[in-house]
């Protein structure tokens, strides 16, 4: 079942999706801080904490959004080069000006891409990440696998996703959280009244845990691993080409 956005609209999801985040790009930034409570912060750093062994030097950032995730790889790892690719032009927009303050724009570079079709040469680069951004893919295999090919051989790819706490009390709780009150707080906020329901349902529907790390595996990643965080609620995956 593929969930969309805008289900009375006729766009398929990667134009859904796309149209999705350049409505809501003025907000995004204010709205993960306030929805998450600042753990997303701390859900990255984690994240790239994961590529610190190898220290790449070129990074790709899929689904980079407002770049929040090559910042904090900047930040981490100080790589000579971080790519970003984002199909919203609006999140993107809003990426370039927050790296631009922070004098960044030679070594991050923001632009307007497709994950399942990169503009980028085979084996491009030593590591690739993904943070909140593969349960949006259009299809998702098609997209790993195109973020397989622009890895170096021996590159890694972290993805930082949304999953399902496994706790009975606290996976209630967190259900009632997502489906009701970050809904409302969205449409609040950002005056897109399907942007923060389409989160929640795509979650419910995404493949996660031990079905993710099969999907890597299937596709050729090797030693594809899960790490759960915050009782489940949001999961880092790697795996190496």
């Amino acid at each position: 079942m593929t969930v969309l956005p805008y289900k009375d609209s006729g766009d398929g999801k990667k134009e859904q999706v796309a149209n999705m985040f350049n409505n809501i790009s003025a907000k995004y930034d204010l709205l993960n801080r306030v929805l998450s409570g600042g753990i997303d912060i701390y859900w990255r750093k984690v994240a790239i904490n994961k590529l610190k062994k190898q220290q790449p030097k070129t990074i790709l950032d899929v689904a980079t959004g407002t770049g929040d995730l090559a910042l904090q790889a900047w930040a981490t790892l100080k790589p000579e080069k971080i790519t970003g690719a984002d199909i919203s032009s609006g999140m993107v927009e809003v990426g370039r000006e927050k790296i631009a303050k922070k004098g960044l724009s030679d070594v991050i570079d923001l632009q307007i891409g497709d994950s399942e079709n990169l503009p980028f040469v085979d084996n491009s680069f030593e590591a690739v990440t993904v943070a909140f951004g593969v349960r949006n893919f259009e299809n998702l295999e098609k997209g790993l696998a195109e973020i397989k090919r622009v890895l170096k051989p021996n590159g890694t790819l972290v993805v930082l996703e949304f999953s399902q706490p496994t706790n009975f009390l606290f996976k209630h709780l967190y259900r009632f959280y997502s489906m009701r009150v970050l809904p409302l707080i969205g449409k609040l906020v950002s005056k897109d009244n399907s942007a923060y329901t389409y989160l929640p349902e795509s979650v419910e529907q995404f493949p996660y845990g031990k079905a993710f790390t099969d999907i890597l595996s299937k596709l050729g990643y090797k030693s594809a691993t899960c790490t759960t965080l915050t009782f489940g609620i949001s999961s880092i995956y790697t795996g190496t080409k």
